[in-house]
């Protein structure tokens, strides 16, 4: 090729990508941990690139070690084609990803460095994202007022690159972190969806005690002893305590999730032994102070069915041992979590290796 054509084929190349960015523009949403905040933004059809990061502080060049202290906030960065995706839609994915009446953080994660945050690029961005925020709390959905800021653009640093696409990386930790921090029950609760903003339809489940007579007809004699009756199975000779398959244990008598897989390990004791609950708030403990001796017994929040005792010489991180009994128990695959109501928990079991 003539040194003049080559010349000409480069300048019309850089030209051509010079006018695809140009018609791309970015936005800034702080939305608590920016692990969370990468994925819904992602998958939009228009979204070229998303980045962690942080902003709204002093200093230059803050890191993860210190950029709390330097008053930067978590955030991410889009990058996106408004011709595609317009402002107002990503506006729309950001506010389904949060709790804007939380003024202290996000979730499990507090501080200022959580708090959300809309950082406009232009008058544009600013007038709209004030809009779409009165139309949120004009909508009746919440009943505290919207918090969330909504501030000028500061500079943007990007965060290390261990934490970019964190949830595509470190899928199993991501979908425990995410799971455990709160956020996707939020959501399913007041948007009625999943992690990615999408609409989740999932049957709601009534956990309650069943009256005696029914209970009777229900339970096996050993699952009403040891439920009504605070009565204990036979140690290595009961269904779930060598059990290794993915799932969760509910309560035999209400249904309510009590523990999960993932919390399961052998304690040598022949009874199914877990380091934590999966929904704590299903978990009542009451001193036990039968066999002369004083022990936390364990119980269902909603059937108030015995379950067992809690001890404190289990493994770490929890240091505790949540003996139960197999006959208060009734487990559910995870193949089997979204048929029965139980949809919501498939996430914690997403790409995680079980040995059968």
């Amino acid at each position: 090729m003539k040194p003049i054509l080559m010349f000409l084929s480069i300048f019309i190349l850089l030209a051509a990508v010079q006018s695809v960015q140009a018609k791309n523009e970015t936005a800034i949403f702080a939305g608590g941990c920016f692990w969370c905040m990468e994925p819904p933004f992602e998958k939009l059809n228009g979204v070229v690139d998303v980045t962690s990061g942080y902003t709204g502080g002093k200093g230059a060049n803050p890191t993860y070690e210190d950029y709390a202290r330097k008053g930067y906030i978590e955030a991410v960065q889009v990058t996106y084609d408004p011709s595609i995706v317009p402002y107002g839609r990503l506006l729309d994915v950001f506010w389904r990803q949060i709790d804007p009446t939380d003024a202290g953080g996000q979730f499990v994660d507090r501080g200022a460095e959580y708090r959300s945050a809309i950082f406009y690029h232009d008058e544009q961005q600013k007038k709209l994202a004030e809009e779409s925020k009165k139309a949120l709390a004009e909508s009746g959905r919440f009943d505290k007022p919207i918090v969330t800021e909504i501030l000028p653009e500061k500079p943007f640093f990007k965060a290390e690159a261990y934490h970019q696409d964190y949830y595509k990386k470190n899928p199993i930790r991501y979908s425990y972190y995410r799971f455990r921090s709160g956020r996707d029950q939020y959501l399913a609760k007041v948007w009625d969806q999943d992690k990615d903003g999408t609409e989740m339809k999932q049957t709601a489940l009534e956990f309650k005690k069943p009256n005696k007579d029914d209970l009777k007809n229900k339970l096996t004699p050993l699952q009403y002893k040891v439920t009504q009756e605070e009565g204990t199975e036979p140690a290595f000779r009961n269904e779930y305590w060598d059990n290794k398959k993915p799932g969760i244990y509910v309560d035999i008598v209400s249904g309510e999730p009590l523990f999960s897989s993932l919390d399961k390990y052998d304690s040598g004791t022949g009874w199914p032994s877990f380091t934590k609950p999966l929904e704590p708030d299903n978990i009542v403990e009451k001193e036990d102070r039968s066999f002369f001796t004083t022990r936390t017994e364990v119980r269902s929040k909603h059937g108030d069915s015995h379950l067992g005792h809690v001890f404190t010489d289990g493994p770490k991180p929890t240091g505790l041992r949540y003996c139960m009994n197999s006959a208060a128990l009734r487990f559910v695959p995870k193949d089997d979590l979204e048929k029965e109501g139980y949809g919501k928990y498939k996430i914690i079991f997403e790409n995680v290796k079980v040995e059968m």
